[in-house]
Formats: C-alpha cells, structure tokens, sequence
C-alpha cells in the first residue's frame, strides 16, 4: 500500500472523520474507508463496485482517458508484436521479463503438464452431446480438484505454484476437447513439439484420417488473441476469482467460478454477440440501414464490437487484432463468407464515419477476434471458451497475488436494505 500524507475530511451527523487518502503508482488516488462503518456507522453505496478499489494490486493498469494498457508497466501492444504468450504468462505471474533460461525452463514446465488426467475422459463424455463447450469447462476446471490433490493447499507455496502451471499447461486442452466434444469428432491430444497456440489449433482442428499442418500466420494470430486477452485489471471474472479465492478455496474452483461469470453476454460472450450482429445484417448491401439504426436513440439496436466500456478512446488492443485479422482474412479470404464481408465493410464506414468519431465507437478488440475466430473456422460458441483460455494466466496471477497479500480478508460485500422490517410470523390458518 502506498504511503499517504493527506486526509479527506467527512462530517456525519456532527461527528467529523478523517479518511486517509492514498496515490498509487498510476491511476486516480483512492479514499481509504476501511474504518469508515466502526468510526462512522454507515456504508458507501457503490453498485457494480465502479469507483471502489477492492485490493491493492500491481499487475495490470488500465487508462481509459488516453487508451492505455500495461502489463507489469509494459504497452499492451510491444507485448503482441515483440513477445508471445507464454512469454507473458511468465510476465504477469513473475512480475518481471524472463532470461533466456527461465523461459526454456518456464516452456518446458508447461509443455510436459498438457495431458488430462485420463478418466476425466469419462468425465467429458457425461455430458450431453450438446453441451456448450463452456459448460463443459466449467464442469470439467472444478473437477480437477478431484483429480489433482498434490495442488490444492493455497498455504503451501509449492502447491500454488504447481497448481498455476497445471492450469495454464491443460486449459487448452480442456478447451479442445470441449470443441472436440461439440462437434461429434475424437478427442486430439497433446503434442510437445508443437507451441502453445499451435498445439491448440492442432487440438481443435485434426482429424485421424489425415495430416494437419499448422499454419504459422493462424498460429501468430492465435498466439496474440491469447496475448491480448491474458489480464485486464479487476474486472468481473477476475473480482470473482478474487472473492471466491478470499474464502481459502482451492485455486481449480476459484478459477472455475472465473469461467462461469465469463461466460455472461456481457463480459466474455462480446465476440460472440458481434458476429451474431454480423448475421443479423446479413448482406453488405443492408449495412446503412443498420448504421442509422444505431444513431436512432430511439432504436434499440446496437452496433455490437464497438466502443468499451473502461476504453475512452481506441481499445489499444484493437489495433494490433486488426493487423491480425487483416493477415488471416488475406490467407484464407473473405469471398465466400458473407459475413466477413460484412465485417469488412461495417469497420470501413466506422472509420470514417464522423458520428463514430465523436463517440468514440471505434472498433474494439471483441470485434476484430470474433473475425479472426470465425475466418479460421470456430462456431460461435467456441469463442467465450477461447476466451477464457487466454484469461487464465490473469486469473491465476490475480488469486496468487491475493494469497500472497498479508492484508487479504474474505470478501464481504455490504447492502442498502430496503426490505421489510422485523415482523411477526402468522399461523398459515390465520393468513
């Protein structure tokens, strides 16, 4: 915690507090009200928690004024062009940049933990044929705890290292498999020649009967969507993972809880929804209609991928996705596919449209990956799984983060009651 030389002065009632007043490295200062229910007796009243602070953390700092995202204080974007994922994943559980021999040792550490535990096989098959793959991890992450004892203690440090190379080492092939599962086709395992992302396509997209080669533009493209969804500060599946973990469980169910909160429409699901847009335009032909429709405030139409929620300016990972896309696109073109056709033309008008200008509904990161996942032939349901894929180093890095903070209690949320006050039972012949 950073040290504080100034107050804010709050009178309630006639009785005067002073609340201790903290700056941070980055980012706005921050009214420390800890005391303030035992000195004061009431509350703060924050729906959706958007101006608290709920912990002290130095992994990820997100600038929504000036479009801005650093990773342990490194852009967003040197990351995807100079680095790779697991190159991160190092970054963000480690707090620093790996030598060349802590990232052999570090890739190695994770290539030789991607194999499932075998009877989770059955596991998998208890599950309809139809399941959504997010079902299926969500079931399948909480499992693990059943299968993997030796990585469950969150006081032994050992443990949560182990349990946070398992995770990041099998939630691609829990992910495959889902996809596997999804479609009716045999589970494809692991390889340990194969890179992180390539190993992942393989999982998804071969097939016994033939040969797949990985292609290295779909492989770096892949690669910088794991990058560029790898953490994005207290947002609500990390917030989740970090309550679930205050509790003192076990890191395989925290992060299963983080899976399940993704999964909303409104957090993991953006992607998905922007190509379900894409369909409902259909054809490039009908995209003015569509365009006025989105500047009708009485329309309820929405153009789904553009502006951010945090992001005030350019989602600084938008651009980077763009220059993947446009790569991908080139590779395996867009004449057949109509809605990459739509893609391209609603992202022209966007950029050159006054009226996107000025509100700032630029094209975002959640409109460019759902492009570049359905160009190289994922349904729909498979992106929020991806997704959570890329964000399991965030989680991770976030639950050891809090492990590890001398000052970590278990999250407990207060309310404004506005419900009935004390009454007396009634007998039920009485009612």
């Amino acid at each position: 915690m950073a040290e504080t030389q100034r107050t804010a002065r709050l009178e309630i009632d006639g009785k005067t507090l002073d609340l201790p007043i903290y700056s941070p490295t980055a980012g706005p200062d921050v009214i420390d009200i800890r005391n303030l229910y035992s000195e004061g007796n009431v509350f703060t009243y924050d729906p959706g928690f958007t101006s608290t602070a709920a912990c002290d953390s130095s992994i990820t700092f997100i600038d929504g004024a000036r479009g801005e995202l650093l990773h342990r204080g490194y852009p967003i974007d040197q990351l995807a062009e100079k680095s790779h994922y697991l190159e991160v994943c190092y970054l963000l559980l480690y707090g620093k940049l790996p030598n060349a021999d802590q990232i052999e040792d570090f890739e190695n550490r994770v290539t030789t933990h991607t194999m499932l535990h075998e009877q989770m096989v059955n596991f998998f098959r208890g599950f309809r044929r139809d399941a959504h793959p997010m079902a299926i991890m969500v079931g399948v992450v909480g499992a693990m705890s059943a299968f993997y004892h030796d990585s469950t203690d969150i006081n032994d440090p050992w443990q949560r290292e182990v349990a946070s190379i398992r995770l990041i080492a099998k939630m691609p092939t829990i992910a495959a498999w889902a996809y596997k599962y999804s479609t009716g086709q045999p589970f494809v395992y692991p390889r340990n020649d194969l890179d992180y992302a390539s190993n992942f396509l393989r999982m998804c997209f071969s097939v016994p009967t033939e040969d797949y080669q990985v292609n290295p533009i779909l492989s770096r493209a892949m690669d910088r969507i794991f990058i560029l969804h790898a953490d994005h500060e207290q947002n609500a599946s990390t917030s989740t993972v970090r309550l679930a973990s205050s509790s003192g469980a076990n890191p395989l169910a925290c992060i299963a809880a983080g899976i399940a909160c993704l999964w909303g429409p409104s957090h993991g699901g953006a992607n998905q929804a922007c190509l379900e847009m894409l369909e409902e335009i259909g054809e490039v032909d009908r995209i003015p209609a569509f365009i006025t429709r989105a500047k009708d405030r009485n329309d309820p139409f929405r153009l789904m991928g553009f502006g951010h929620r945090v992001y005030k300016n350019l989602d600084p990972r938008a651009k980077v996705m763009k220059q993947s896309a446009d790569e991908v696109l080139g590779l395996l073109g867009v004449e057949k596919n109509k809605k990459l056709q739509v893609a391209k033309e609603l992202e022209r008008i966007a950029l050159e449209d006054d009226y996107f200008a000025e509100k700032k509904l630029f094209p975002n990161v959640d409109f460019y990956s759902g492009v570049i996942l359905e160009a190289m032939g994922f349904n729909t349901s498979m992106f929020t799984p991806i997704f959570a894929l890329s964000r399991t180093v965030g989680w991770i890095s976030q639950w050891k983060e809090m492990i590890e903070d001398p000052a970590m209690k278990i999250g407990r949320p207060r309310q404004l009651y506005s419900g009935n006050t004390r009454r007396d039972y009634v007998d039920v012949e009485d009612r």
